[in-house]
């Protein structure tokens, strides 16, 4: 009869057989991980009444397992084996979930939960799946530019650290890149450190451009696996300097102006439109077979009437490549004749004329003393108020800054003339005797009285205009007397008199002291009357008075004497 197996080689047995063939069990299950994060597997067994103890391992390629932790359920220890790649990584809990801590690439393993009691072993596998998001892709090595028509390499487009590898995509403008035989050409490798196990892609596209990618912008991007699918990063945009070759050669003139009058500076700038564009041209100035080797600009100073013309400018290696612009130089000449001071005599004809030249039509404007003219000036036969300063002025109003003018100060001079009049005032007392000068320079006057030679110092002036003023006085002669007026200025000496009768004045004033005379005398007589008549009145008035007074008297004694007479014979 066979012995009775111990529980001990019982259980050495089964985990021998499990550890060689994984009992049909529970289905695979797979923990998703980031790299660096911790990777945590629970057992997803029902823990039995009777457990003796649970052990977690992992499979080699090969399938042969390694053993990495233990967990008594009895004496609640734990321990780990001595795995060197786990070490210090692993937790296993009182539910015997495994956590492993810094998920690395090399964890895509493998593992199986085992819980062993005395009669059996149970297992669960589960698969560990470790993702790593690559860098954002960028593009480095650019070409400092891409030349039309030329296959040339654009640059690389890099993403580093991925896991698993992803794919590297191109796109000009937004759209997709696809290989096309001469025009596209884009070769992808991708390489795995040793070390991490992360893979590096790079993508190197070759390109031949043409003038509508100028400003256009190319990018790449990264296409990598996560746990919940395919996700896609784009790189920054990179923007080529496209060279192509000068189609079209245009030439302008600097500053720009409207118009161009003589005595500017111009500068002509001839310009290609290829990138680069050309740095040096041929400049012909007109009635110039040969070209003038310049930069892109050639400047003429103080320009005059004969450059006037067509200019032109060539690609110095393609001379048939031109480009011309036509240039007018405005010019404009004033010519006055008589100009500056000129002195002339009154009555004389001064003919004037403000003769112009100019490159189109020019206005002319004619001023004295800053007062516009309605004509031109003309002198047949000058007058004093013919002299000022006249100004002809002209100007071509479409260009700026182009104005002439010249000047005529006339000078009309004449010798003094003189005409008297004389004004007796309504009452007769007094006559205004006035002296008319006309003359330039402006004459001085005198007055002087005939037979006594006197001058007179208290004569009144008006105002000096266009040649003429007048000088006045007032007298009152009681005889008859010759004024004579002088006038002088640098030219000539003139004398006039003018008799003035003192006869109506003295009939008048003799009329008029006899009546007043008269007057006077009747007054007088008239008083004296009226005297002698007051003294008689005075005198007869008197005598009565004493007459009265003596009858009076003689009353009184006769009266007394009656009385007396009484009184006697009684």
């Amino acid at each position: 009869m066979a012995s009775k197996a111990s529980p001990s080689s019982r259980l050495v047995f089964c985990l021998l057989i499990s550890a060689a063939i994984l009992r049909p069990g529970l289905g695979w299950y797979t923990v998703n991980s980031a790299y660096g994060d911790t990777i945590i597997m629970p057992c997803r067994l029902d823990v039995p009444q009777n457990l003796m103890f649970g052990k977690w391992k992992y499979e080699k390629p090969d399938g042969s397992p390694v053993f990495i932790a233990f967990r008594s359920s009895t004496k609640k220890s734990v321990q780990y084996d001595d795995v060197p790649e786990y070490k210090d990584r692993l937790s296993l809990s009182e539910n015997y979930t495994l956590s492993i801590s810094n998920a690395k690439i090399s964890d895509e393993k493998r593992f199986v939960c085992m819980l062993v009691t005395e009669d059996n072993v149970f297992e669960a596998p589960t698969v560990v799946k470790v993702f790593k998001q690559p860098s954002k892709p960028e593009i480095i090595s650019k070409a400092p530019f891409l030349e039309t028509e030329q296959l040339k390499k654009l640059g690389n487009c890099i993403s580093k650290d991925s896991y698993p590898d992803g794919n590297i995509t191109w796109y000009r403008n937004g759209k997709v890149l696809q290989p096309l035989e001469g025009a596209v050409v884009i070769i992808f490798k991708k390489e795995m450190d040793p070390v991490t196990q992360l893979y590096t892609m790079t993508s190197s596209l070759e390109y031949k451009t043409s003038k509508a990618d100028v400003q256009m912008p190319f990018t790449c991007s990264v296409t990598y696996y996560e746990p919940s699918g395919q996700k896609t990063i784009h790189s920054e945009q990179a923007i080529f300097d496209i060279y192509y070759p000068t189609e079209q050669v245009t030439i302008q003139v600097l500053p720009p102006k409207t118009a161009i009058k003589e005595g500017d500076n111009i500068t002509l700038k001839c310009m290609g439109n290829g990138n680069p564009p050309p740095e040096e041209f041929l400049f012909y100035l007109p009635g110039q077979p040969e070209g003038i080797r310049s930069s892109n600009t050639y400047t003429l100073t103080d320009v005059r009437r004969n450059a006037t013309g067509d200019y032109r400018c060539s690609l110095i290696d393609k001379k048939s490549m031109t480009a011309s612009t036509a240039i007018t130089v405005h010019y404009l000449d004033l010519s006055l004749n008589p100009s500056g001071e000129v002195t002339k005599q009154l009555g004389d004809a001064l003919p004037v004329s403000c003769t112009i030249s100019a490159s189109r039509n020019a206005t002319v404007v004619w001023m004295k003393d800053n007062i516009r003219l309605r004509s031109s000036p003309s002198f047949s036969s000058l007058h004093y108020q013919d002299a000022g300063n006249y100004v002809c002025e002209t100007a071509l109003q479409e260009v700026e800054g182009l104005k002439k003018r010249e000047s005529l100060t006339l000078i009309v001079e004449g010798k003094p003339q003189i005409k008297m009049t004389k004004k007796t005032d309504p009452s007769g007392l007094s006559k205004t005797i006035i002296c008319h000068v006309e003359g330039f320079p402006k004459p001085a006057i005198q007055w002087t009285i005939t037979g006594t030679g006197s001058v007179i110092n208290q004569a009144k002036e008006s105002p000096y205009i266009n040649g003429r003023y007048y000088s006045k006085i007032i007298i009152s002669p009681e005889e008859n007397v010759t004024l004579t007026c002088t006038a002088e200025n640098q030219l000539e000496r003139t004398v006039n008199s003018l008799n003035v009768s003192a006869n109506e004045n003295r009939e008048k004033v003799n009329d008029q002291a006899k009546l007043i005379v008269g007057i006077v005398v009747g007054l007088l007589l008239a008083a004296l009357v009226a005297g002698v008549v007051y003294w008689l009145y005075m005198k007869k008035s008197k005598t009565a008075s004493k007459h009265v007074n003596k009858d009076l008297g003689n009353m009184e004694e006769n009266k007394k004497l009656e009385e007396n007479n009484h009184k006697t014979e009684a």
